[in-house]
């Protein structure tokens, strides 16, 4: 029997297997909208209609809670599921690298796989 292994994972062979099954998702997810060649100019279009915003929201340091949520699903959509690095989001926005990161990397958004439909 064949066990599933990787010398950078620590783990049984089911969850070596089960964690290569989930990046490869990820992967293919990624390349999926990044062969579409979205733009951050039509995603924030879109997150900002979504959100019922202005760009203006997005871009300012407005701390309501649905601005914050409208620009967390943004960098999540643009950096985790798109491939946009942190500091190419943060010159678009005019914010810092810090900011987008770190939301960019919080728990994950419900609304997150259904904004990826209108991909």
């Amino acid at each position: 029997m064949k066990v599933a292994s990787d010398e950078r994972i620590l783990g049984s062979g089911e969850f070596v297997e089960g964690l290569l099954f989930e990046v490869e998702e990820r992967e293919k997810e990624t390349l999926r909208l990044a062969r579409k060649v979205v733009g951050l100019s039509v995603l924030l279009e879109k997150v900002v209609a979504r959100a019922g915003l202005k760009e203006f929201d997005l871009r300012s340091g407005d701390r309501r809670r649905a601005v914050v949520r409208a620009r967390r699903l943004f960098y999540q959509l643009a950096v985790r599921r798109m491939g946009y690095s942190g500091a190419e989001v943060a010159r678009y926005l005019g914010v810092t690298t810090s900011a987008v990161n770190r939301l960019a990397v919080s728990e994950e958004l419900p609304e997150l796989k259904k904004c990826l439909k209108l991909f």
